[in-house]
C-alpha cells in the first residue's frame, strides 16, 4: 500500500540455484574462445527478466505469483523485485517469499525496498497492486456515504466509494508511471489497482504511458457460465466487451457453436424448477451448498433481456445501477450490511494479512500443506508473459484505451476486450458487432468516469460533485457537497491534490 512517506527500507536475498555450462573445444583458437565466451554471456542475460511488483503487501497476489514463478518460469532466470511503502508488511512478505523460493530450491533473486526508484531500472516487467492507504482508508469510502443513505457492496469502483477511491490512487499512479517512463521506459505495465476504468484513464490522460489493465473478473465467468450451464470449460469461449466490473458477455461458443441456446435452456429449467434466494448477496466462503442455483440473478437479468451474461455478477454490477434498486434493498436485503457484506470483506482480508506476517515473521519453516493449499494468482498474468515472449498470441480480457477497436464505443475510453499477448505488446481485438443497447448501457458510467478522472487529476471538488450528482447516488446537492467535504477531510493525507 501507499502512504505517508516513510523512511526508505532496503534488503535483499539472493537465492539461486543455477547450473552453468560451458562449451570449450580443444581445437578452438583464443579468438574463438573470446567470441564464444561473449556469444555465452549475451545468451545468459538475455535469459534474464526482472518483474517489479509495487504493492507487494497484496499478499495473497504476491504469494501466488511466486508460486507460479516457482512452478513454471519458463527459460527464463527471475529477478523479482518487491516494493511497498509500508516496512512491516514489506518485511514480512518479502521474507515468505524468501521461505517459499527456499522451500522450493528456485532460481529466483529476490529484492526488496520501500522506495520503488531503487529497484525499477532495468525492469522487463512492472506490476502494480497498490491500494493506497490499505484497508482502514477503503472503510472510509464505504461507511461515510451510509451517513447519507448509500450503501454500497464493494465501493472500490463505482459509486461515491469507486470515485472517492479514485481521488488518492490516481496521483500515487501518475507519480509511479513516471518514475517507470524515466528508469524502464521498455517495461510493459500491468495495473490490477482499483478503480481499474478510471485509473487507467488517468494515465492515458497524464502520461500517455501504455498500461494494460488486468482483472480475473471475467475469466472466472467464463467458469461460472459454463459450470452453470454444465459445459466443459475448455470446450467454452466468449466475448465480452465493456468496462471493468460491467463487461458484457454476449457471444457464446461451444465447439465454436453458438452456445447460447445451450444457456438460455439450462436458464429457464433452473427458474421453472423455483428458486430459494434466501442467500442471494451472501459471500462465496459463507454459502456452501446452500447457495440458489442462480446466484447472480440480477447479471443473469441481462440475459434474458439482450442476450448477455454481465461480468463478473451481481456484486460488482449492481453497483453501476443503483437507480434499479430503491433503498439498496436487493431481495430483501441490503447492499454491504447483509448483502455482500462489506465489513465481512474486510475482515478476511484483515485475517489473510495476519497470516503473512505471521508466516514471514516466525522463526519456523513453512507448514507442509502451504503450497498444497495455494493454487497461485488468479489473474493469469504468467500466461500473459508467456504469450508475450514467445509471441502465442493467446487472447486475454484486458483493460486498454479503446482507440477504435469497438467503433460504437468512445475513441479514448478505457474498455475491457479481448486483446492477444505478442511480442509487439497487447493488441486489442477489433469488435466490429458489438450490441448498440449494450454499449448505450455503458455512457453514464463512462461520462462518470471521465468527471472523476478530471477531477482527481486537477484536485477539483467541484468536478467530484457533480460525479457523485451524475450517478445519480444522491440528488440533492448540499448532501453532496456535505459527503464530498466529509470524505475529502477523512482522506487528507493521501490527497495532495486537494491541500
Amino acid at each position: 500500500m501507499i502512504g505517508p512517506s516513510l523512511p526508505s527500507v532496503r534488503f535483499m536475498y539472493y537465492i539461486a540455484n543455477v547450473e552453468k555450462k560451458s562449451i570449450s573445444h580443444a581445437y578452438e583458437s583464443n579468438i574463438a574462445r573470446e567470441l564464444n565466451r561473449s556469444m555465452i554471456k549475451d545468451m545468459n542475460e538475455n535469459q534474464n527478466r526482472k518483474l517489479v511488483l509495487i504493492g507487494a503487501g497484496s499478499s495473497m497476489f504476491t504469494q501466488g505469483l511466486v508460486a507460479d514463478l516457482l512452478r513454471n518460469p519458463g527459460r527464463f532466470n527471475w529477478h523479482l523485485a518487491l516494493v511497498d511503502t509500508d516496512p512491516r508488511a514489506l518485511d514480512s512478505i518479502a521474507k515468505l517469499c524468501g521461505k517459499m523460493i527456499s522451500a522450493k530450491e528456485g532460481s529466483i533473486r529476490l529484492t526488496y525496498s520501500t522506495d520503488r526508484r531503487d529497484v525499477l531500472d532495468d525492469a522487463d516487467y512492472v506490476v502494480c497492486t497498490i491500494g493506497v492507504g490499505g484497508r482502514r482508508a477503503w472503510e472510509q469510502d464505504v461507511f461515510i456515504p451510509r451517513q447519507y443513505g448509500v450503501y454500497q457492496p464493494v465501493g472500490d469502483t463505482a459509486m461515491p466509494g469507486g470515485i472517492s477511491r479514485a481521488m488518492r490512487m490516481i496521483p500515487a499512479m501518475v507519480d509511479i508511471v513516471r518514475d517507470v517512463m524515466k528508469q524502464c521506459p521498455n517495461a510493459t505495465f500491468f495495473n490490477y489497482s482499483n478503480p481499474m476504468t478510471m485509473i487507467c484513464r488517468a494515465l492515458s490522460k497524464a502520461t500517455d504511458f501504455p498500461v494494460v489493465g488486468l482483472c480475473h473478473g471475467v475469466h472466472d465467468s467464463e467458469r461460472h457460465v459454463a459450470q452453470l450451464a454444465g459445459l466443459d470449460l475448455s470446450k467454452f469461449t466468449a466475448y465480452s466487451i465493456g468496462i471493468n466490473h460491467l463487461t458484457f458477455m454476449y457471444d457464446f461458443r461451444y465447439d465454436g457453436q453458438d452456445a447460447r441456446p445451450l444457456i438460455r435452456d439450462k436458464i429457464h429449467a433452473l427458474t421453472q424448477a423455483g428458486i430459494d434466494f434466501k442467500n442471494v448477496g451472501a459471500m462465496f466462503r459463507e454459502m456452501g451448498e446452500e447457495a440458489p442455483a442462480i446466484s447472480n440473478p440480477y447479471a443473469w437479468s441481462f440475459f434474458e433481456q439482450y442476450g448477455a451474461y454481465a461480468a463478473p455478477g451481481d456484486r460488482h454490477v449492481v453497483e453501476f445501477f443503483p437507480e434499479r434498486f430503491p433503498g439498496a434493498q436487493y431481495y430483501g436485503k441490503t447492499f454491504g450490511k447483509d448483502a455482500y457484506s462489506f465489513e465481512k470483506v474486510i475482515a478476511y482480508g484483515d485475517r489473510i494479512y495476519d497470516r503473512m506476517d505471521e508466516l514471514g515473521q516466525s522463526p519456523d519453516p513453512l507448514p507442509d500443506d502451504f503450497f498444497d493449499k495455494l493454487s497461485g494468482e488468479h489473474e493469469q498474468l504468467m500466461e500473459i508473459i508467456d504469450s508475450i515472449e514467445n509471441d502465442k498470441r493467446h487472447l486475454f480480457s484486458v483493460n486498454v484505451q479503446n482507440r477504435g477497436a469497438v467503433p460504437n464505443l468512445p475513441r479514448d475510453a478505457v474498455i475491457e476486450l479481448p486483446g492477444a499477448a505478442t511480442a509487439r505488446g497487447i493488441a486489442a481485438l477489433q469488435i466490429l458487432d458489438y450490441p448498440d443497447t449494450l454499449a448505450q448501457l455503458l455512457a453514464k458510467p463512462l461520462a462518470i468516469v471521465e468527471l472523476t478522472v478530471d477531477a482527481a487529476l486537477r484536485g477539483d471538488r467541484n468536478l467530484f460533485v457533480e460525479a457523485v450528482l451524475l450517478g445519480g447516488y444522491l440528488n440533492d446537492r448540499s448532501a453532496a457537497e456535505a459527503m464530498v467535504d466529509e470524505m475529502i477531510a477523512a482522506q487528507k493525507q493521501y490527497l495532495p491534490q486537494f491541500q
